[in-house]
């Protein structure tokens, strides 16, 4: 079924209008912040939000927020992730604020990091962990380790992969099938295709004969892609991805920043993957900065004696920050008492929830889309069959379309991911909020088919 592109941009202008009416306040402020900040904003990428200025958030709590203008949302980005335990999870803040009144940083262990590796064994299954402050960091930090064991100069990732800031993984591939900087790379420092290779997911022959040379240190993969859209393994890829790496000597680095909505043991845990290496950031501490990266025993033995004690401060891996009191206090109490075994069984039945629900409206309808779903993280496509990589789901990206959706949920008090059609469901999400979309997502509908009115 065609969408009515004038219709769309119509309802598009009418929403935008909405958004600045009834968020004067916010937009007061972003005009205030043009002032001091670049481009009116304390991150760049919030430029990006559907309603031409970012809303100004007062307070949170749970799996809602509040802003400056008065209007309470149901969150069901959750920061992207960072704040998949929800906002303010009580026993983490308690724990926060307990840990900062007995100091915040001493570039020293506390009795938390121990407990926090031992939990980070018994979930993920490696048996040596480092903390970092955010998963980029623990992907560069990986990164220059598999270089440092293997002797090898470059590392492979997937099309339309995302893995944080690290500079090497903005590379994609042409429609030639050549690799090329991705856009939107920013005074990159080398040309990536120098250091890393790129090719498709679920595409083993190209996997196998990027590796074949032996030049590849590492392949760094989220298990299922995300940060273009859902992406899912074909049947046995996993099981082939490492059987490659082993054979020709790749270590294999998982990033489940991401992922982790599979389960308390994320994706690596739920379908008993085995990597080299596994990385984690963004929820693990309730929102407080934080990252992990782990090791295998027998790649912690490769290691043994290879980092010498007078130069561990200048190898490029680390920092003053990272392994504070303050992140381990934050990261035990919410790995302990908020995502627990518990907690994802109620927010995995939430996305299958959301998951039926669009897909009920989709069906009423006719429309040629598709819902998918990993673990409590679901999101909706505007195609009719799903992608098997991200050269096909980039293809089908309709930003127009995106951002209606994104701006009229807004407007209706639902916050989607700002990147995706995507929600994410917190340990404090409701059937209630998860229904309230599945309202405002068959409004949506009606109005781009022109069977409701288009006004608020």
């Amino acid at each position: 079924m065609a969408i009515d592109r004038q219709r769309l941009r119509e309802l598009i202008e009418q929403e935008e209008a909405t958004y600045l009416r009834t968020h004067r306040k916010s937009y007061e402020l972003y005009k205030q912040a043009q002032t001091c900040l670049l481009a009116g904003v304390p991150m760049h990428w919030m430029v990006r939000s559907a309603g031409n200025f970012p809303i100004t958030v007062t307070e949170g709590s749970g799996a809602r927020f509040r802003c400056v203008d008065g209007h309470e949302y149901v969150d069901l980005c959750l920061g992207d992730t960072g704040a998949m335990a929800g906002h303010a999870p009580p026993t983490t803040s308690k724990a926060v604020a307990a840990r900062a009144a007995a100091g915040i940083t001493f570039m020293l262990p506390t009795e938390d990091a121990v407990w926090c590796g031992q939990e980070l064994t018994r979930r993920f299954g490696l048996k040596y962990w480092q903390f970092a402050l955010t998963a980029t960091d623990a992907n560069r930090f990986s990164i220059r380790l598999a270089r440092h064991i293997t002797g090898r100069p470059k590392i492979l990732v997937f099309n339309y992969c995302y893995h944080g800031s690290v500079e090497e993984t903005f590379i994609t591939l042409r429609a030639d099938g050549t690799p090329a900087l991705r856009a939107g790379n920013l005074g990159p420092p080398v040309d990536p295709r120098v250091t890393a290779k790129v090719v498709e997911f679920n595409d083993l022959a190209a996997l196998e004969a990027a590796l074949a040379p032996g030049d590849v240190a590492a392949v760094l993969a989220e298990p299922a892609m995300t940060n273009i859209g859902i992406i899912h393994p074909d049947p046995g890829y996993h099981q082939a991805l490492r059987e490659i790496c082993t054979r020709t000597g790749t270590l294999l680095i998982i990033d489940e920043t991401h992922t982790i909505c599979a389960g308390p043991g994320g994706y690596t845990r739920a379908h008993g993957l085995q990597p080299d290496i596994f990385v984690l950031g963004k929820p693990i501490a309730g929102g407080v900065p934080v990252a992990v990266y782990g090791f295998t025993e027998q790649l912690a033995a490769r290691l043994a004696g290879r980092i010498a004690v007078d130069e561990s401060d200048t190898g490029g891996i680390g920092g003053t920050l990272a392994g504070n009191a303050l992140s381990l206090a934050a990261m035990r109490a919410t790995l302990e008492h908020v995502l627990t075994e518990d907690a994802f069984r109620h927010t995995i039945s939430l996305a299958q929830r959301f998951e039926a629900g669009v897909e009920g409206v989709i069906a009423a309808h006719g429309l040629p889309w598709i819902v998918k779903r990993l673990g409590c993280r679901v999101e909706y496509w505007f195609r009719p069959d799903p992608p098997r990589n991200g050269g096909e789901a980039a293809a089908t990206v309709d930003a127009d379309l995106d951002r209606f959706m994104h701006l009229a949920a807004l407007n209706r008090g639902i916050m989607l991911t700002p990147f995706h059609n995507m929600a994410l469901m917190a340990p404090t999400t409701t059937a209630a909020d998860v229904d309230r979309h599945t309202a405002v997502f068959g409004e949506c509908v009606e109005l781009l088919l022109g069977r409701r009115p288009s006004r608020l």
